[in-house]
């Protein structure tokens, strides 16, 4: 049902280690945002060591909206389903962001907008990558290419709509807790799974392509390896949960990967198959020259080496997760509880 009343507003930022960035963060979701309602921000801090809840701390003395929540258990997925239980017991909305993604301002108020126009259940947005090295721009540049993300609409995407997954942004509690909130066994793919989980409940999820983040994608290939490994992983044991989620986009990347071997395996008696990897590394070539012309830097360049960390990290990370973690598939019975324990009923 569509927004009509005053709202209570859960801003959720979960952090490990974001000193550097936790001012800028919280003070840009502070900016412009929806009068009309009340908005609580809640750092969730999973034990950082570079003075992050300290500055929290100081921060909150001039802001009475914002408040610290140790997060025991470190990951994002928890961070979020603890300030749920502990602080959004009484809350209609809530709202992630992650404290190393750059917001504009009237974001809070602006996803709470869409929510009451659009009525839908959860409010996604597209990322803008970018970044200050040459890997990282190279990273941003061919992220928006079908070679770099599939046509995945929440990377870059320009077209607003109802769709199956997005980065997530704003949740009405109602669908979040029903659907059991993330699986905080999930350190990365959880939101892909979690949207599995509400769709299969009847919540909509809407991509508003006029509420945009930044991003600054990791700034080492072998950081965009191990982020990319993680994330094939997660994507296995969603798919076996959620088996309609596999999408062809996303097996085409294990699978071309996993030919690709066995081509050069068996390129030995048939030399000939040194063809298929070959097209690959073509294409490669041929989108990092593209990306050089169009972006007038060398830096483009990069853009093949990081499509290939990027697929080739994924499938090993796919294949994985679907060798060394049992799943089982999913439904509306196993969604957890979204209740506070006595221990976190005291802290709240």
């Amino acid at each position: 049902m569509s927004i009509d009343r005053s709202l209570s507003i859960l801003v959720v930022i979960p952090t490990l280690n974001e000193r550097a960035h936790i001012d800028s963060v919280v003070d840009t979701l502070a900016l412009d945002w929806p009068q009309q309602h009340r908005v609580r921000i809640v750092v969730a801090d999973g034990g950082s060591t570079d003075g992050t809840v300290e500055r929290v701390h100081e921060l909150a003395q001039s802001r009475p909206w914002l408040s610290l929540l140790p997060n025991p258990q470190r990951v994002q997925s928890a961070a979020v389903n603890l300030a749920a239980r502990v602080e959004g017991k009484a809350a209609d909305v809530l709202v992630r962001c992650d404290a190393h993604a750059e917001y504009p301002a009237g974001f809070v108020r602006r996803l709470v907008d869409t929510l009451e126009r659009t009525d839908a259940d959860a409010v996604v947005v597209p990322m803008d990558s970018g970044g200050s090295n040459c890997l990282q721009r190279a990273v941003a540049w061919v992220s928006d290419t079908p070679l770099g993300s599939g046509g995945s609409a929440h990377r870059g995407g320009r077209r607003s709509g109802f769709i199956d997954h997005g980065h997530h942004a704003a949740f009405r509690m109602e669908s979040f807790r029903r659907a059991g909130g993330y699986d905080e066994s999930f350190t990365h793919n959880e939101d892909a799974e979690l949207d599995c989980r509400q769709r299969a409940l009847g919540s909509r999820i809407y991509l508003d392509a006029d509420i945009r983040i930044g991003y600054s994608p990791r700034d080492t290939l072998r950081g965009l390896w191990r982020q990319y490994f993680n994330y094939g992983r997660g994507r296995s044991r969603t798919v076996r949960r959620h088996p309609s989620s596999l999408r062809l986009r996303q097996l085409a990347v294990p699978g071309y990967v996993g030919s690709c071997i066995v081509a050069v395996l068996l390129s030995l008696w048939w030399p000939l198959l040194l063809l298929w990897p070959g097209i690959y590394l073509a294409s490669l070539v041929g989108v990092s020259l593209q990306l050089v012309l169009r972006r007038r830097s060398v830096c483009a360049l990069l853009a093949g080496p990081a499509a290939a960390a990027m697929h080739w990290s994924w499938a090993l990370g796919f294949f994985s997760g679907w060798v060394t973690v049992r799943e089982r598939r999913w439904t509306p019975a196993m969604a957890p509880s979204m209740e506070p324990t006595l221990a976190e009923g005291r802290k709240g």
